[in-house]
């Protein structure tokens, strides 16, 4: 589909600037510089206002698990808004298309997760989870039980609620955040905080600062943990194989709710449709959004095992929200299932694309800038290093290198994402091993302009 009639980039930008706030910006400096304007995109390919097309390395926000312009959607959405455009869940209602989406994210799911509590997105889904928790032990006879661990560094959204769950220091500097009764521990970063010691011991010590947190809290004030499988807005960092048997281990030992964040990893993102299910992990209430709808439209949820939901339910729950399983959201999400089951895409990320990914990306760690290359299903991340061998930071400012990266990256049209001094990437799953080869093309040139300019600035120094 060509768009018709489409101001002048120049002009475009302008109004931009005069009167659009984008998120996690310095709205002021973007202003001045201009942004990109995107205006249409296809499979995994986005096209600028000035016609530059552009692979889209991020799938939007990590979303777009099915790729772009898949008209299916577009009509399941038409239908809807013809039948029923809206009503709410309150007033012991209900609607087909809620309803039926329910049913099938119960089928989808692992174990006895067989209910879910609609909401906009992962974030409001994440105050959900706080609430819940909290009233499931209450409804137990234990509200003393309010703690909920996190990890650092870690990401479950941007509200009160979800930024306090999250352990992104520069979020909690803004906004009197984190709410009280949210502790963290440290991340399973076996890459730039493992020291000396292997992998498999970091992960087990990661771990094992669960436990520790859980004793010095006192167990019986300790009502979940929460973490994303796969950390994806803190830099995809992949944990060590030996890290979540013993968070299981942990979490059952002292029979407290674990929350797996699958706003990113669910729907195929990992190769399965849900991360858990490919860490082995058996979660109380996983939290989903993006790759639900593969952000055709908001939505998200949580779903919850038997004995949350049966124990919830015996009292009312205040709380919900007046988009909670949005008719047209909930249809959306139905027909992206369907495209995503029918069309194999899970497998094929499983048994083809990730592994064709995982062999390619590999081939930049050879890069001198690169000290690692990871990868786990359709996410992965690049370590920008001045000193390989000692995996050393830079002695520039934290981010400084990753975004100069990053702005090579979108210069040579690959829409590559910087957290810190890592790049990360997380494609559409139906990305081709034609497509994958020109990522990697793009992605390498990036990193011989970025090694380039870092020598000729003189930044190619190691901190102390």
């Amino acid at each position: 589909m060509t768009l018709t009639n489409i101001p002048p980039t120049a002009e475009l930008q302008a109004i931009d600037a005069a009167h659009h706030m984008h998120p996690f910006t310095a709205n002021g400096a973007l202003g001045q510089k201009g942004a990109r304007i995107i205006t249409r995109a296809e499979g995994v390919r986005l096209t600028d206002s000035d016609g530059t097309e552009l692979i889209d390395g991020m799938a939007g926000l990590w979303c777009v698990n099915i790729g772009y312009g898949r008209t299916e959607l577009a009509d399941a959405a038409a239908r809807q808004m013809r039948e029923l455009p809206y009503y709410n869940t309150f007033f012991q209602t209900s609607h087909v298309p809620a309803l039926r989406l329910a049913a099938k994210l119960a089928e989808l799911a692992p174990g006895d997760l067989n209910h879910v509590f609609f909401a906009g997105s992962g974030s409001e889904a994440n105050d959900t989870n706080i609430r819940m928790v909290r009233q499931y032990w209450a409804l137990k006879g234990q509200p003393e039980r309010r703690v909920i661990i996190a990890r650092r560094n870690g990401y479950h959204g941007s509200t009160m609620g979800g930024g306090s769950l999250g352990g992104m220091a520069a979020m909690h500097a803004q906004g009197g955040l984190p709410i009280p009764g949210i502790v963290h521990i440290d991340q399973p970063y076996w890459y730039g905080e493992g020291g000396a010691i292997t992998p498999e011991e970091f992960g087990l010590a990661r771990a094992r600062q669960l436990e520790e947190q859980i004793l010095a809290l006192g167990a019986e004030n300790v009502a979940a943990f929460i973490a994303e499988p796969v950390q994806g807005a803190g830099g995809v960092i992949i944990p060590p194989d030996s890290y979540w048997p013993e968070i299981q281990r942990i979490v059952d030992t002292y029979g407290i709710l674990l929350i797996a964040d699958e706003v990113i990893t669910g729907f195929g993102r990992l190769g399965h449709w849900f991360g858990s299910q490919s860490y082995g992990i058996r979660p109380h209430i996983m939290t989903i959004a993006k790759g639900l709808s593969s952000g055709y439209q908001p939505i998200g949820g949580s779903v919850v095992c038997d004995e949350v939901a049966h124990t919830i339910g015996q009292d009312e729950f205040n709380h919900g929200y007046t988009y909670s399983g949005h008719p047209v959201a909930a249809a959306v999400a139905l027909e992206n299932l369907r495209i995503l089951e029918e069309e194999n895409i899970i497998d094929r990320v499983r048994t083809a694309t990730a592994p064709y990914l995982a062999q390619a990306w590999g081939s930049l760690a050879d890069h001198p800038l690169v000290g690692e290359a990871v990868s786990r299903g359709m996410m992965a991340s690049l370590a920008l290093t001045p000193d390989k061998a000692a995996r050393a930071k830079f002695q520039a400012e934290p981010g400084t290198a990753g975004y100069i990266c990053r702005e090579f990256s979108f210069g040579n049209n690959l829409v590559m994402r910087h957290v810190g001094d890592r790049m990360i990437i997380a494609p559409p799953l139906v990305i081709t091993p034609a497509d994958i080869d020109e990522l990697i093309e793009r992605a390498r040139r990036t990193l011989d302009q970025t090694h380039a300019h870092l020598q000729a600035e003189g930044m190619l120094k190691a901190a102390a």
